[in-house]
């Protein structure tokens, strides 16, 4: 199963520009999990350098989101880096998450790019724009942007 999950994910990059229609509903999850996963390495891309803590904010918003295994959230991680490094747009990314996720789910999205942001405890002007960016092409609307960017930052508050 292994080697078979590595082969999907090994195609993932191509099925991203595959129309909707021609995926079956196993690559469709995959692609909207590599969708995911790019724009969450896109905010830790954002900053110079890349803190552990942001790299496992990545991985828990991947665990909350996605039911995988560790080595899968690995193999999932590699390529969303190797995937961000060729990217120029969000637009191949985001017009999943458009045609696939509700409005709660991207919300929830732009809110996990926050953790990842807030991970650091250091807020960098350009993962702001990032997540701006990315918010208002998946349709965020801003009192849902504001609002999770609230519950990201409460989150990361010291206990």
């Amino acid at each position: 199963m292994l080697r078979t999950l590595k082969d999907l994910f090994d195609n993932l990059s191509a099925s991203l520009a595959t129309p909707a229609g021609g995926q079956t509903r196993p690559e469709q999850e995959h692609t909207l999990q590599l969708a995911t996963a790019v724009l969450l390495v896109e905010v830790m891309r954002a900053e110079p350098t890349m803190a552990d803590s942001e790299r496992d904010a990545v991985l828990r918003a991947l665990r909350v989101k996605f039911a995988l295994a560790e080595d899968e959230l690995q193999r999932l991680l590699e390529l969303a880096h190797d995937t961000a490094r060729t990217a120029y747009d969000y637009q191949r990314f985001t017009g999943q998450m458009n045609e696939h996720f509700t409005q709660e789910q991207k919300v929830r999205v732009v809110e996990a790019m926050w953790q990842v942001a807030y991970a650091d405890a250091h807020l960098d002007v350009h993962e702001n724009h990032v997540i701006s960016k990315v918010a208002g092409l998946l349709h965020v609307t801003h009192g849902e942007y504001i609002a999770a960017k609230m519950r990201a930052k409460e989150a990361a508050l010291p206990s």
